[in-house]
Formats: C-alpha cells, structure tokens, sequence
C-alpha cells in the first residue's frame, strides 16, 4: 500500500474516532477502529509521523498524502488533549456531588497529572505490573458447580492485611456471550490490590449455552462467597464494592440493585447478596427499551431477545424489565458511580444519562456520573492516558467511600 493511501486510511480511522459512523449497525461495525484509534492516539501519532518522514526522505510523499498526514495529526492530537482532560472531568464530576468530606487519599491534582508514560509505551503488557507491585493472584478457587464457569480469582498483596480489607468485586463484559475473569479490570485491581483492597474476578455462565438470568445468579452466588470466604485472605466480608464494563457493567448494576432477591438466588436464597457501592462502566441498564431510545429497543430485539434471554419482549415483556437496571431502581440503592463516554457507540450514552437522573430522583444514597468527552466503549480495557485517569479516580472515590463507610460503622464506646 503507497503512502498516500496509507494516509487516506489513516485519516479515516481518526475522523471514525473523532465522530464515530452514526446508528445501531454503523455505530457497531466503527466501534473497534475508534476504540483502538482513540485509546492508543499517542502510538497513532507516533506511527504517523515516522511514516512520513521516512517518505518525505526517500522523496515518495505526495501533496495529497502530506495532506491528509496533516489532518490526521492534528486529529490525533485532538484526541490525544481529550484523553488528558478525562482526569479534569472526572475530577469537576466527583467534588460536585460529593460534598462531605471528599478529600482523602488522592488530592485532585495527581488526577490531572499522574500519566505513567512508561506503561503507555507496550498497553498490551500490563500482566507485569501487578508482579512488580507485588501483587499475587489465586487463580481458579471455585465458587460455583459449573466447571471453568464457576471459578474466580482473588487478588492480594504484599500489603494486604490480615483482615479487615475492603474488597472489589470485578465483573467482567462480552455482551453476555464471552469473555473470562483475567481480560478485563486488570489495571483497576492491580492498582487496588498493590494499596491493600482484596480483589476478586469470577467467571460465569455465558450465552447462548446459558440461558438468562444464570448471568446476574452467578454474579449474586459470587457475592455470597465472599461473604463467606473472603476473611480467608484478608478481606471484610462486610464491605463490598462491585464494577465492570458493558455486559458487566450491566450485572454490576442489577445486583446492586436486587439485594437478597430470591429470583436471582436459586438454591441460595437466604444469602446476604448486598453490597455497599457500585461502579458500572458504560453498561447496559435498559434491557425493556423503557427509554424509547431506538438503540434500546434494537438492541433488545436483535441481540438480547435471540442470544441472551432466548424469548421475544413481547412474549415476556416482565422479564427484559426485571433485567433492566433501570427499572429496578428503589429509595435503598446503594451509592453509585456511573461511568460512560459520550462517543460509546456499542451502548448509547442516553441510557446512562436516564440511569443516573432517576437514581438521582429515587435513591437516597450518594450518585455520581462522569461522561467522558470523545470516549468510546471499553476504553479501560488496557492502560492508556485516558483509563490511567479512570483508575485514579475510582480509587479515590473508593478510598473516600470506604473512609465514610468506616466512620459510619465504627463500634461506639
């Protein structure tokens, strides 16, 4: 491929990034190209500029060519600039709704600031980190009867105390269909995990083999382990926050959500499945399309009907309802941090927005929301400039809610 129309590709991979290709199907087909292109933006830019000056020495650079280079430079770098306000937004997003007291562990300007460029240069190699903070991983405990699908990971560290450590609760995503415990949240536990908090990743069952709601029951039966086995390595049983992305934002959500509730709990429904807070990345919380948004109800009925809940909305309209986040929505939620990009082409970002504005109406704990300007589902996947910022965030928002949840539940003299 010339120069030229190695440009001509490139220009079009960073205006898909900048304003990805609009509607349900294009938004899907432009997801990948724009999620990549965005997140890795410096490595772009990079690439980019070598290629050019390579072409310009040899005397095989076009006008049209230098043409198109130049835009899409100066798109990367657009780009690039979104990514470094993510900790900005984050940031604005957490001290205005969190008024009491929201100063501990990580003051706002390492937010800003703290890029690891070092971690920037290889994303795909961040498995080496967690070793060189000392975390350690037990991998495979089994928590439920269902083979690979029924085992989880614990995350620890040399820091880890002999007891009494928060503990998170990662759900991994891959539209209900893949996806396994050691793909995703990666970064985010082992940042935590290297402070102390006592992390755990678990497998479950997946579509089409399994039919709904095995998905939200093997979340729930995790949360049940824990509570009864989590001391073993240092964790307290009593506090639990749960996050995930897409799929496993979705899941996050609804058990936070259906604390104890007996249909999501076959065989065990007397666990204590609650937890004390809640950190869904770019979920999925209207499964019924009650927003009326047409990406809501396209997706319902071109993927979860056929694939995951295996029956149509109007045949069991009470099911996609009793799934939807949204609608299971009452005045004893937990606190929540909502987190989604404006550009997630895969989830629409207005299913957030009504997310987060009835737990605002209805809930009488704290909630939070930052949307990421220009940011495209799953952008926490790998470390970048962008989820950098992310981790930093939940981990002071977390060390907050843990302090105040601490100070909250202290023994009194």
């Amino acid at each position: 491929m010339g120069f030229t129309r190695r440009q001509l590709v490139n220009a079009a991979l960073v205006a898909n990034a900048i304003r990805p290709l609009p509607g349900y199907r294009g938004g899907a087909f432009g997801f990948f190209p724009g999620w990549l292109t965005s997140e890795l933006a410096p490595h772009v830019l990079t690439a980019l500029t070598a290629d050019t000056a390579i072409q310009v020495a040899r005397g095989r650079a076009s006008r049209t060519g230098l043409a198109l280079a130049a835009g899409s430079a100066l798109g990367l770098g657009f780009l690039i600039r979104q990514s470094t306000g993510a900790g900005a937004v984050v940031t604005t997003a957490l001290e205005d709704s969190l008024t009491s007291g929201f100063d501990v562990d990580v003051p706002p300007t390492d937010l800003v600031g703290a890029t690891s460029w070092r971690r920037l240069l290889n994303p795909f190699r961040f498995a080496n980190e967690g070793r060189r903070a000392g975390v350690e991983v037990h991998k495979n405990i089994p928590y439920a009867p269902y083979g690979r699908r029924g085992l989880l990971d614990v995350y620890t560290s040399d820091v880890t105390p002999s007891s009494g450590a928060p503990v998170l609760l990662q759900i991994h995503g891959g539209g209900w269909t893949i996806g396994n415990k050691d793909q995703q949240g990666i970064p985010l536990m082992q940042h935590l995990a290297a402070k102390g908090w006592v992390c755990v990743a678990p497998n479950y069952r997946l579509s089409p083999r399994n039919d709904w709601p095995a998905h939200v029951v093997d979340v729930k039966a995790a949360i049940a382990w824990i509570k009864d086995n989590i001391a073993d390595y240092g964790g307290d049983p009593r506090y639990i926050a749960i996050t995930g992305g897409s799929a496993g934002g979705h899941l996050t959500a609804l058990a936070a959500l259906t604390p104890n509730d007996p249909a999501f709990q076959p065989g065990f429904e007397a666990a204590d499945t609650s937890v004390q807070v809640a950190v869904p990345h770019y979920g999925v919380y209207d499964f019924a399309g009650a927003t009326g948004l047409r990406s809501a109800v396209l997706m319902r009925d071109t993927f979860l009907a056929p694939k995951v809940l295996k029956q149509k909305y109007v045949d069991a309209p009470e099911v996609f309802e009793a799934a939807s986040p949204l609608l299971r929505i009452t005045e004893d939620a937990p606190d929540f941090f909502v987190i989604h990009g404006s550009n997630d082409t895969l989830v629409d970002v207005r299913q957030a927005r009504a997310f987060v504005d009835k737990l605002k109406r209805i809930s009488r704990r704290s909630v939070t929301y930052a949307e990421l300007p220009g940011t495209q589902h799953a952008f926490d996947v790998f470390p970048s400039i962008r989820s950098q910022a992310i981790v930093r965030a939940i981990d002071r928002y977390l060390s907050w809610h843990h302090a105040t949840w601490t100070r909250e539940h202290a023994p009194t003299s």
